[in-house]
C-alpha cells in the first residue's frame, strides 16, 4: 500500500497516527492515548526543545549562484536561521567560500579563460597516478587502486600539477588553489550548480566569489539589520587536499587549512562553544586537528553516502568506482587503510565517540529516514519511494548529546521522494516530526514555510 500524507492538513493526534504509518511504526494505540502522551511532551522533539533551525545551504542557492553575496543576503532576508558555506584555501593561503576545489562547474572560469591567456594556462592537464589501497579491496569492496595527485612522494609541490581531489579525477579543470583571493574576487563570478536546468540563470556570471570572512561579515550585518542573531555554518572541505595544496603553495603551518580556520574564529571572536558558528566536516581527523589547534566553537561530524537501495532503504557507501573514496568514508580513513564507512559512524557506540570531539552530526537525509519502495519493483527510483522508516539515528544522537542537522532539501520534483507527492513542505515536516534540530536547504523560503506549518500542527 502506498502512503501519501499531507501533514499540514492533519490535526496533531492524526499526525502521530499518520507519521507512525509512514515510518512503519505500530499505529494501534488509541488516539486518546496519543493525545495524552503528546500533552506531556515538549512542543518540539529537538535536543534543546526549541524549533528546528533552517540552514541556508550555500545561501539561497535554489534561486541565486551559490555562496555569493546576493545568495547569502537573500537567505537572511527570507528568514534563514543560519548561513552555510564551504571553505577552501586559495593560492595566497586565504579561506574562500566555495563548494568544490575545481572551478568550472559553479563559476564562469571557462568564459574568462577565453580572453585571459594567463588563466587559461592554469588549467590542470597532468593526469594523476594510481596506487594500491591500504586494505583488502577484495574483502571490503570498492576499487583496488586509488588515484592520487602525489606524482612524486619526495616532492610536495608535485601535487600542484594534477587535479585529483580525494581520489576523484578532475583533469582539464581549474583548481581553486592556483588563484589568489583577489583574482577570484575580481575576475571569477559564480553560477548555479545543482539542478541547473530547473533554476534561474539570470544571475550567472554577475556575482563575485567571496571569502569566508565576507560571509561572516554578511551574517553580522544582517543580524544587526534584522534584529536577530544569524550564525554561520562553515565546512572544512576536503581537508587533506587543502593541506597538501597549501603546503605546496608555501602556506605556513603543519596543517595550514585547520590553522587558518582557527585563526578565522579567533579574529572574529567566535572561538567559544556558545558563539554563533558551527564548523562541520566529513572528516573526523580535520575536526580533531581543529580541536588540537585550539578550536572551542561547536563542531559537527558529517555523514555522506553514494546512493540508496530502495528495496532495503539502506544507504550504499561502497561502490565500484572512485565514489567509494568520495562518499563512502572519510578520506583520512582511506589513506590510513581503514575500510570502515560512514555507516560505521552511526551506531550508538560510534556516536558516543563522536560526542568527544563534536557537538552534533550532519547526516544525509536518507540516513535519518530510510527511503523504501514497498512492495519493491525492479528499477524503482526516488519517485517511487512510498515508505519512510525512522532509522533511530536522531534518537540515538540525542541520547549521546548530539544535535542532528540533516541535508539537503531541494524543492525540484526530481529531488523529492514520491511519498511527498511533489510538495517540498511535506518533506521538511516528516523530518521535523522525528526531532531533527536543523535542516539544510537550497530553498530558504520553503524551509521557513515548513516551520510555520509545523507550528500549526
Amino acid at each position: 500500500m502506498e502512503h501519501f500524507f499531507s501533514f499540514a492538513s492533519l490535526k496533531p493526534t492524526k499526525i502521530a497516527v499518520a507519521l507512525a504509518v509512514v515510518l512503519g511504526v505500530s499505529a494501534c494505540a488509541s488516539s486518546d492515548k496519543l493525545a495524552s502522551e503528546q500533552s506531556t511532551k515538549p512542543k518540539y522533539l529537538t535536543l534543546d526543545g526549541k524549533a528546528p533551525q533552517i540552514i541556508a545551504h550555500r545561501g539561497f542557492s535554489g534561486r541565486y549562484p551559490e555562496q555569493t553575496r546576493i545568495a547569502y543576503e537573500a537567505a537572511a532576508d527570507a528568514g534563514a536561521d543560519m548561513l552555510e558555506m564551504d571553505m577552501h584555501m586559495t593560492k595566497d593561503c586565504q579561506l574562500v567560500a566555495r563548494h568544490n576545489a575545481w572551478l568550472s562547474d559553479s563559476t564562469n572560469i571557462a568564459e574568462v579563460a577565453k580572453t585571459n591567456a594567463d588563466f587559461a594556462a592554469r588549467k590542470r592537464t597532468t593526469p594523476g597516478v594510481l596506487v594500491n589501497v591500504g586494505y583488502d579491496a577484495a574483502k571490503f569492496g570498492g576499487p583496488a587502486k586509488l588515484l592520487t595527485d602525489k606524482l612524486d612522494p619526495k616532492d610536495p609541490k608535485s601535487v600542484l600539477k594534477p587535479l585529483v581531489v580525494d581520489g576523484e579525477d578532475h583533469t582539464n579543470d581549474w583548481s581553486i588553489s592556483d588563484f589568489t583571493l583577489a583574482e577570484l574576487n575580481t575576475h571569477i563570478k559564480g553560477t548555479i550548480l545543482d539542478n541547473k536546468a530547473d533554476r534561474p540563470t539570470e544571475h550567472n556570471g554577475k556575482h563575485a566569489i567571496i571569502s569566508a570572512q565576507e560571509v561572516i561579515d554578511i551574517a553580522v550585518a544582517k543580524s544587526k539589520q534584522l534584529g536577530r542573531t544569524i550564525p554561520v555554518y562553515a565546512e572544512s572541505k576536503n581537508p587533506h587536499w587543502n593541506n597538501t595544496q597549501a603546503v605546496a603553495n608555501g602556506c605556513l603551518g603543519e596543517n595550514p587549512f585547520e590553522e587558518a580556520i582557527v585563526m578565522l574564529l579567533f579574529n572574529n571572536q567566535l572561538n567559544s562553544n556558545d558563539a554563533p558558528i558551527y564548523i562541520q566536516s566529513f572528516d573526523p581527523q580535520s575536526l580533531k586537528l581543529l580541536r588540537e589547534n585550539g578550536m572551542k566553537a561547536k563542531g559537527v561530524q558529517l555523514f555522506d553516502g553514494d546512493s540508496v537501495d530502495y528495496q532495503t532503504g539502506k544507504v550504499i557507501n561502497v561502490t565500484k568506482d572512485a565514489q567509494t573514496f568520495v562518499t563512502g568514508r572519510p578520506y583520512s580513513w582511506t589513506l590510513a587503510g581503514n575500510p570502515k564507512t560512514f555507516a560505521d559512524m552511526q551506531t550508538p557506540e560510534a556516536l558516543a565517540e563522536i560526542a568527544k570531539y563534536a557537538d552534533g552530526i550532519g547526516p544525509w537525509k536518507t540516513q535519518v529516514l530510510a527511503h523504501k519502495v514497498s512492495p519493491f519493483v525492479k528499477g524503482a527510483a526516488l519517485k517511487d519511494v512510498n515508505t519512510l522508516e525512522d532509522t533511530g539515528l536522531v534518537a540515538n544522537a540525542h541520547k549521546a548529546g548530539l544535535v542532528v542537522h540533516t541535508f539537503t532539501m531541494r524543492s525540484e520534483p526530481s529531488r523529492l521522494a514520491g511519498v511527498f507527492g511533489g510538495d517540498p513542505v511535506k518533506e521538511y515536516l516528516a523530518y521535523m516530526n522525528i526531532g531533527v534540530d536543523g535542516i539544510f536547504t537550497d530553498f530558504t523560503d520553503h524551509g521557513v514555510q515548513a516551520v510555520k506549518a509545523f507550528n500549526k500542527q
